[in-house]
C-alpha cells in the first residue's frame, strides 16, 4: 500500500545524512508527508484484533508488519548514542542524529506514546542494557536506571525501555543478560543482534516481519504470529523444519521461555558445553516463530 512515504526511505536518508540539522531537513519533511493515511494505517496494528492473521493472504496486513519492522530500524539507528560503547579499543562514538525530545516527537507524531516505568522490572517493557552483579546470588532483578524510554502503539509494544539493573547471578548474569545476542533486533551498539533481515539483499531484507507483542486486559500476548510450539510438536518428526532444531532442543523449556520473554538469554545455558560444539549456534537459533502454549492451539 502506498501513502507517499515509507520508513525505509527515512532510515536510509538518516543513515547516510551529512546534514547539520537532519531533523529539520530530513525528518520534518518526512513527517509532513506521513500524516493522515499513513498514521491511520499504522493504527491498524494498535489492537490485538487478529489483523496480523491476514498478513499472509492480505497485502495490507503483510505490508504493515514489514513497515513496522522498518520503523523499528529507524528507532534502532536513532538510539545508538544512548547505548554502552562496544567493548573494543578505539571504537569511535557515534554522533547523535536527533535529541531525545526530537526522537520522541517523531514517534508521537505517528500515534505512539512513550513510557519509562522504572519502578519494577518487567521483561515485556524493559530491555536490559547493563547488569550490576549483586553479591547475593538470589537477589531479584531491580532497576537502577532507565536510560531510554520505550514506546507503545496502543496495546502493541513498539520498543522496550532500556534499563540498567542490579541482580543476583541466579536471575541475570553479567556478560550474558546484557551482552548475549538480542533477537528480534536489527542494531545495538554494544551487543550482537539477530533478526531475519540479516544475510538478505538490499531489497529482500526489508521484507522482515515485526514481532507483535500485545499488553491486553486479559494478559500479555507474545509473538502472536508465531506458529511453532515452543516445546516442539510431538506429532512431527524431530527433523521436520517446523519442529525444534538440535540447538533449540538443547535449551531447557525454561531457557526457551526466558529467551522469548526477554529476547535474549539471562544466564549461560545449562547445556553450554554441548552447544559449544556447534560454533555459531546462537545465530542458528530460530525463535522467531515460537508460540507459547495456548496461542492458537
Amino acid at each position: 500500500m502506498s501513502y507517499g512515504v515509507d520508513a525505509r526511505e527515512l532510515y536510509e536518508a538518516l543513515a547516510r545524512h551529512d546534514e547539520e540539522e537532519p531533523y529539520k531537513t530530513i525528518v520534518t519533511p518526512w513527517l509532513d508527508r506521513a500524516r493522515d493515511g499513513y498514521r491511520a494505517w499504522l493504527a491498524t496494528a494498535a489492537e490485538d484484533s487478529l489483523w496480523w492473521a491476514e498478513k499472509e493472504t492480505e497485502p495490507g496486513g503483510r505490508e504493515l508488519v514489514w513497515e513496522l519492522y522498518a520503523l523499528h530500524r529507524v528507532s534502532d539507528l536513532l538510539l545508538l548514542t544512548v547505548q554502552p560503547p562496544f567493548e573494543e579499543p578505539g571504537s569511535p562514538d557515534p554522533q547523535p542524529v536527533l535529541s531525545e525530545r526530537q526522537y520522541l516527537h517523531v514517534f508521537a507524531s505517528l500515534g505512539m506514546t512513550w513510557f519509562e516505568d522504572g519502578d519494577a522490572f518487567d521483561p515485556f517493557l524493559h530491555e536490559i542494557v547493563e547488569v550490576e552483579q549483586a553479591d547475593a546470588p538470589h537477589a531479584p532483578i531491580e532497576i537502577t536506571e532507565v536510560v531510554r524510554p520505550g514506546l507503545m502503539l496502543g496495546r502493541l509494544l513498539f520498543n522496550r525501555a532500556g534499563v540498567r539493573i542490579r541482580a543476583g547471578v541466579e536471575h541475570a548474569q553479567r556478560g550474558v543478560a546484557d551482552r548475549s545476542p538480542l533477537y528480534w533486533t536489527f542494531l545495538r551498539r554494544h551487543r550482537l543482534t539477530v533478526d531475519l533481515s540479516q544475510g538478505w539483499g538490499s531489497n529482500s531484507q526489508w521484507r522482515t516481519p515485526f514481532r507483535l507483542d500485545y499488553r491486553t486486559p486479559a494478559g500479555d500476548r507474545l509473538n502472536v504470529a508465531g506458529y511453532r510450539p515452543i516445546d516442539g510438536d510431538a506429532g512431527l518428526h524431530p527433523d521436520h523444519p517446523n519442529n525444534l532444531s538440535r540447538e533449540e532442543r538443547l535449551l531447557t523449556p525454561g531457557e526457551r521461555r526466558e529467551l522469548l520473554r526477554h529476547r535474549c538469554l539471562l544466564r549461560a545455558p545449562v547445556a553450554a558445553d554441548a552447544l559449544a560444539g556447534s560454533p555459531g549456534w546462537e545465530r542458528d537459533l530460530m525463535p522467531f516463530d515460537w508460540r507459547l502454549p495456548g496461542y492458537g492451539d
